[in-house]
């Protein structure tokens, strides 16, 4: 089996997580894959395969050399994005791409005039979905290039390296990925995830991050008697959203600018509810901003009367930048394993957050680096097979060039 095919018959499951379940994994047709995964695993002879009852599966390549290497990880995540339909994909392969609109279904194009990325793949073959779904490269192609590179190491044991662990968790795409991983047994000094984009990405900074509910009560009175005596919840709600810096959004910020995003508006004149996530990259705006949606909360209850308004804010992930900066050989590692790949290096902020936010925290420093695949959680989305190749061969020069690296 070819990285492809891997990859393909990979995105073949749904594994689309959901948030509110309360269980882990969050959808149980994320344990069907895991489980087909646990015995692929085991069928290439990879060791110490484990699949708990949570939906982690960890697994080893013994180290090939008596020299002195700390124990390495490769992490990637089973779930896909509920974001957008994630089963029956049925992806096709574009050979040599030749830079035009590709007609993915009826009245579904995907063009460079919306997607310029398109045009640094042309020649290469990509794997696009039928406009019906997502793809599933997020992350089944950082599945598909650990596993593959496991294989290669197998079979090339002329490459030395020491022991890899590496592992699989679910609901990585509802901010749960981390909460269960258990960082003891999995034993690394140092991880990556391998759950980012472009060929050369390496991502060791990301968001501070924290979601918002907000409760309105109102107060229904009939319209034609309502003068000082109705609440309308429903109007307060989108006061509130005016409130809101309007050009500090999503669709308004890049690079490291913060933002507050609106992401579910609902209710009538009894009562209304908002949720909204709120991210910076800098832990004081990330204060401020918090701060900012207290405030308003605040200042509703004095207009409208106490209780009107209820907050309830909690914090999801931080910036790893602090966690992985004071050991920056990780990074040097893998700048030097991309350069070897014949590409070029390119360090960048995460304007999201991953599973290795989260371990870095967890006293496990992870950072992202790239999968291959482009516009996640859409029809969009596509896998030139190239990036997903470089990315396989990224993790065995980690891999190798860790064992030639002197350490104490």
């Amino acid at each position: 089996m070819n990285i492809t095919d891997r990859f393909l018959r990979y995105v073949s499951f749904d594994t689309q997580s959901a948030e509110d379940t309360g269980n882990t994994p969050s959808t149980d047709k994320q344990m069907v894959f895991a489980k087909a995964l646990c015995q692929e695993l085991m069928d290439e002879g990879l060791e110490d395969v484990e699949l708990d009852s949570m939906g982690y599966l960890y697994a080893t390549l013994p180290a090939n050399t008596d020299k002195n290497v700390p124990t390495i990880g490769f992490i990637s995540h089973l779930d896909t994005s509920p974001d957008a339909p994630g089963k029956d994909i049925r992806p096709r392969i574009i050979h040599k791409y030749n830079g035009g609109d590709i007609v993915l279904s009826e009245g579904i194009v995907s063009s460079p005039k919306q997607f310029p990325e398109l045009l640094n793949h042309i020649g290469e073959d990509l794997i696009v979905t039928d406009g019906t779904t997502l793809l599933g490269a997020d992350d089944k192609s950082g599945i598909a290039a650990i596993v593959e590179a496991m294989v290669y190491l197998k079979t090339h044991p002329e490459i030395k390296h020491g022991k890899i662990r590496i592992a699989f968790n679910p609901d990585e795409e509802i901010g749960m990925g981390a909460h269960h991983f258990d960082v003891k047994k999995f034993g690394c000094q140092f991880a990556y995830t391998i759950d980012g984009s472009e060929c050369g990405e390496i991502e060791f900074e990301n968001f501070n991050a924290a979601g918002a509910k907000i409760q309105i009560e109102g107060r229904s009175v009939h319209p034609g008697s309502a003068k000082g005596k109705m609440i309308n919840a429903g109007r307060i709600a989108t006061e509130i959203v005016q409130m809101l810096p309007q050009d500090e959004t999503p669709e308004m910020t890049e690079g490291y600018e913060g933002f507050y995003h609106l992401t579910s508006i609902s209710g009538s004149c009894t009562e209304a509810h908002l949720s909204m996530i709120i991210r910076d990259h800098s832990a004081e705006k990330f204060a401020e901003r918090k701060q900012t949606i207290m405030d308003i909360v605040e200042k509703i209850n004095r207009r409208y009367g106490e209780g009107t308004a209820t907050l309830t804010l909690n914090d999801q992930y931080y910036n790893m930048r602090q966690q992985v900066e004071p050991q920056m050989y990780i990074i040097d590692i893998a700048r030097q394993a991309i350069e070897e790949a014949g590409m070029t290096p390119k360090i960048k902020a995460i304007r999201g957050g991953t599973d290795g936010a989260q371990l870095s925290f967890m006293g496990l420093p992870c950072p992202n680096l790239f999968a291959g695949g482009i516009n996640f959680h859409g029809p969009y989305e596509f896998l030139p097979i190239p990036s997903l190749e470089r990315a396989m061969h990224t993790i065995v020069n980690i891999c190798k060039i860790a064992t030639q690296h002197e350490w104490e």
